[in-house]
């Protein structure tokens, strides 16, 4: 890729993503589970943007969305509202009763007093609200505590027992229909083990709600596919992958969810910067550079791991630190990493940024949000403009007193 053209057509920082490889990993999964009736709900979260949303449209992708915001952008991008789901865990009476307008696929359920005002809602509207319950299994996905989400310590789903009064309740509710099911253990998984667990506990579980004439339709097993931003080969397979869902589902007639964001995305991504110049005290090297952690938080905020590369520099490495502008020390992409050595204006790639990078980032510091561009059938193209400072202001400035 020719960097050095693409920082003079749209200048530093920006990302960029491969959207051609984001199509093969989409085809790949949905393959994978072809034996079923099967249903991909990708995950705005990872990355949202419309022109990515536009191009998993096409491909037949639903959508799984966390606010009401997530599921005005599915819509806008073409999706149709069957083909939406609307999770998370403090959704308000306003954005319950705008999903029930929009008439998507249902409604994720993540406590009894969710139910409750939901139904209230579907009450008021005289509407009868398509459901699914949220249960945590308790299973530990041995992965990061801040992206674990199926112990009881964790904030999201209900307990077994708990979601058998729920689903009871619903069952008899004129307002509520209760048609899925759905677990979502944590993100980051490569070892899958614990993702077979949890699938065959929640897979009881729906044998117990059919016994009680509860159809579930649904049997969504959430996301949390891993990728290895160190190792590219600890790639989960797929099929084994799918084969370990299916097993656990034997007699059950469901249409299986899976929720994946960045497993489609995160590897598609790059995060390109330009070195402003280097610092040296007695002990340390540091590489400064042109973005920071409002634009990629994942360094600062978990600790995680980014490929940086040159790809114009060669030569002796030293150990640095690649750093920004904001004033934070966790301003950093990268600690006591080996690299070569640096001038003004040499450009940097940080790869595998495709998923939680621009969808986390922020006006910090009020800087402006970076330029995105896509790489589709050999062409680039951007898909959002950079931000201005007028861009920033506008919701502010009106209310300045004269």
């Amino acid at each position: 890729m020719d960097y050095k053209s693409l920082r003079n057509e749209f200048n530093t920082p920006f990302y960029i993503y491969d959207f051609d490889e984001i199509k093969k990993n989409f085809l790949e999964l949905k393959e994978a589970f072809k034996a079923r009736k099967s249903q991909i709900f990708y995950a705005l979260k990872a990355n949202s943007n419309l022109s990515l949303l536009q191009m998993l449209v096409k491909l037949d992708s639903g959508f799984d969305c966390v606010s009401i915001g997530e599921v005005k952008r599915a819509l806008r991008a073409g999706a149709k509202p069957y083909k939406i789901i609307f999770s998370g865990v403090a959704k308000t009476e306003e954005e319950l009763k705008e999903a029930l307008g929009y008439d998507i696929l249902y409604i994720n359920l993540e406590s009894e007093s969710e139910l409750l005002l939901l139904e209230n809602v579907a009450k008021k509207l005289n509407v009868k609200a398509r459901i699914s319950i949220r249960v945590n299994p308790d299973v530990d996905a041995k992965t990061h505590p801040y992206i674990s989400t199926g112990l009881n310590e964790n904030k999201f789903g209900v307990e077994i027992e708990q979601a058998k009064k729920m689903y009871l309740y619903a069952k008899k509710s004129s307002y509520l229909e209760p048609i899925g099911i759905h677990f979502h253990i944590g993100s980051q998984l490569l070892d899958l083990s614990p993702v077979y667990e949890a699938a065959e506990i929640v897979a009881k579980l729906v044998r117990e709600l059919k016994a009680l004439k509860i159809d579930i339709k649904f049997f969504d097993i959430g996301g949390g596919l891993g990728v290895a931003y160190e190792k590219d080969d600890l790639r989960p397979d797929l099929y084994l992958y799918a084969q370990g869902i299916l097993s656990k589902l034997g007699g059950l007639d469901v249409t299986i969810g899976m929720e994946p964001g960045r497993f489609l995305v995160a590897k598609s991504g790059k995060f390109v910067c330009s070195v402003l110049y280097e610092k040296h005290n007695k002990t340390k090297r540091f590489v400064i550079v042109d973005g920071a952690m409002n634009d990629l938080i994942r360094p600062s905020l978990y600790e995680a791991y980014h490929e940086i590369i040159m790809p114009y520099n060669e030569g002796e490495k030293s150990l640095c630190d690649i750093v920004g502008g904001i004033c934070e020390s966790g301003d950093f992409f990268a600690k006591d990493r080996l690299l070569e050595q640096t001038q003004s204006g040499d450009i940097l790639v940080i790869n595998d940024a495709g998923a939680y990078g621009f969808s986390m980032s922020s006006n910090y510091n009020t800087r402006n949000r970076v330029c995105e561009l896509a790489l589709e059938d050999g062409k680039i193209r951007m898909i959002r403009q950079r931000e201005s400072f007028e861009d920033q202001i506008i919701l502010e400035e009106k209310f300045l007193k004269d």
